[in-house]
């Protein structure tokens, strides 16, 4: 199936000539499947893509059902009902002291939320019990169906192909789901229509420039191929928005190190480190503590922006 997958060769989405420069190849280092892909830089807007690329129809091959977000998005039985007050109480002290910037949010009251990419519903399960009206786009099926039985309305798709809703938006996120769109502008002018004059636009996505992405190459574990089709920079992203009629308000760098660690034990592990380049490898899933221990040092690498994922959040321009 996967030696049968149709690729295209498209141009820069923003409309630049045909000015690419090859800055590398890698594959699939997720999963194993099979395939060579490689990441072009237009030169004259300096936005990355991967291109050739695997077709909307054929990229459903390199999302299997245990694929991670799948998987690390579901609702544990024993969080379904309400925590307790002292269990909230302890996060938001938590959250006041170690501010990861990862799914940060401005200060909003609750309104209608929409989650592009909503896998299998954590993140709706989560602002629901803060009193939030909440929807949700998924383009896996499965994953979308449980999220659907916690009884949130999810659209099982991609997001071109998801119906108006009846009310227009607050607040729209992504977390880590802009880089897999395939036509990320025009879908980015969908959200516009659907979100409020006010609304806020708040994702996350990998930082191809911080020094992780030159260090690492190939081996860098948010590079992701061939499911990542593009590679953004705080300075790309900011031209992606601008085309579609957001203005970039503010980039938070994330307080984490998940992709350094990864990428190392993807090194390690080819060379014949195995067990301790797996464990490293899958520290993104398992990192838990982790976090807090290593915060002092995630912060510092943030304040230059060299941590390699980054969390913007866009106004909807008028």
């Amino acid at each position: 199936m996967i030696d049968s997958v149709r690729l295209e060769d498209l141009p820069c989405p923003l409309g630049c000539r045909e000015n690419d420069k090859m800055i590398m190849s890698g594959s699939d280092l997720l999963h194993g499947l099979p395939g060579e892909f490689t990441i072009v830089k237009c030169c004259t807007c300096g936005l990355m893509r991967t291109n050739p690329r695997p077709t909307p129809e054929g990229i459903g091959v390199y999302y299997p059902d245990d694929y991670g977000p799948y998987v690390g998005t579901l609702v544990p039985q024993s969080t379904q009902n309400q925590s307790s007050i002292i269990k909230k109480l302890l996060k938001r002290v938590v959250r006041q002291i170690f501010k990861f910037n990862t799914n940060t949010l401005p200060q909003l009251s609750s309104g209608r939320l929409l989650e592009v990419g909503c896998a299998s519903g954590i993140f709706l399960h989560q602002m629901v019990g803060q009193g939030w009206q909440v929807e949700g786009v998924e383009f896996s099926a499965k994953a979308a169906m449980s999220a659907a039985e916690l009884g949130y309305r999810v659209h099982a798709g991609p997001l071109e192909t998801a119906p108006e809703p009846s009310e227009p938006f607050d607040l729209i996120v992504g977390w880590m789901v802009l880089e897999h769109l395939h036509d990320p502008i025009n879908c980015l002018k969908k959200l516009r229509e659907w979100a409020k004059p006010d609304a806020w636009l708040v994702l996350s996505v990998p930082n191809s420039g911080s020094f992780d992405f030159r260090l690492f190459k190939e081996k860098l574990y948010s590079l992701h191929l061939p499911n990542h089709l593009y590679h953004f920079t705080p300075q790309t992203i900011e031209k992606v928005l601008e085309a579609s009629g957001w203005t970039l308000s503010k980039v938070h760098h994330q307080r984490v190190l998940s992709n350094i660690i990864a990428s190392t034990g993807y090194v390690l592990h080819d060379k014949g480190f195995t067990n301790l380049g797996k464990r490293m490898i899958e520290f993104p899933a398992h990192a838990g503590k982790w976090h807090f221990v290593l915060y002092p040092l995630s912060w510092l690498l943030s304040a230059f922006g060299q941590t390699g994922r980054m969390t913007i959040w866009a106004r909807k321009r008028i």
